[in-house]
């Protein structure tokens, strides 16, 4: 059994969060073992509660998430925090990943995909979203004051979606299916639908054909370094 804590400044989320978990399909492995309003309270709840996981909302009045998860390092070493937010925030996510966080989701994410991300970082595995992995693990933007006297190159892949980029870069590598959705935590007939898509995009004959062409177009420039 796994246990949770969940905290969250509105009550009707956290209500609404131990809800999805109590009664989506196949989770009579996860509990809820409390709720907090903020990222003090659940410092106070944990000695007592002793969760597995912790689930918290990224952004709250007094201590936030991103405040929690480097309380919890320090205080709770080996617990694992996943932040769980609606903003699709550049410096949100490196706050959240570079304070320790195990995982960092989207609100709008499945009870199905929630109850999973619980289950990787309880068994001591890092979780992030699809949509925001790219900017938690890319290289920072550069100021926007330096980069005004260099030309701007083309984007050979600028049709791509972010979440199609994310496999894209797996493509590339020479990834199956099974290896990208086990890396990006994507169901396996997701994957393949992306690869379909990127095809089609791109006029890639073969998934050998793809893989050359993302090779190439993901390649950076060498003026770059």
């Amino acid at each position: 059994m796994t246990t949770v804590l969940i905290v969250d400044d509105q009550q009707l989320l956290r209500r609404g969060l131990r809800l999805l978990l109590e009664t989506v399909a196949d989770v009579a492995d996860i509990e809820v073992v409390g709720e907090s309003a903020d990222g003090r309270e659940a410092l106070a709840a944990l000695p007592r509660l002793r969760p597995d996981v912790v689930l918290t909302d990224a952004r709250m009045p007094g201590m936030g998430g991103v405040d929690l998860v480097r309380a919890c390092r320090e205080q709770h070493p080996g617990l694992p925090v996943v932040v769980l937010t609606t903003f699709d925030d550049e410096a949100l996510v490196r706050d959240a990943m570079a304070s320790g966080a195990a995982g960092f989701l989207l609100k709008d994410s499945s009870p199905e995909s929630l109850a999973d991300a619980i289950r990787a970082v309880a068994a001591g595995g890092l979780v992030i979203d699809p949509r925001v992995a790219r900017i938690a693990m890319g290289a920072p933007r550069a100021d926007r004051h330096q980069a005004t006297a260099e030309p701007v190159r083309p984007d050979p892949l600028a049709i791509l979606t972010r979440a199609e980029r994310l496999v894209a870069v797996e493509v590339a590598t020479g990834a199956t299916n099974a290896e990208i959705a086990a890396s990006l935590v994507l169901a396996e007939g997701t994957v393949k639908n992306y690869v379909s898509a990127l095809m089609r995009k791109l006029r890639a004959r073969d998934r050998t054909a793809l893989a050359l062409r993302l090779s190439r177009d993901l390649r950076p420039d060498p003026d770059d370094g």
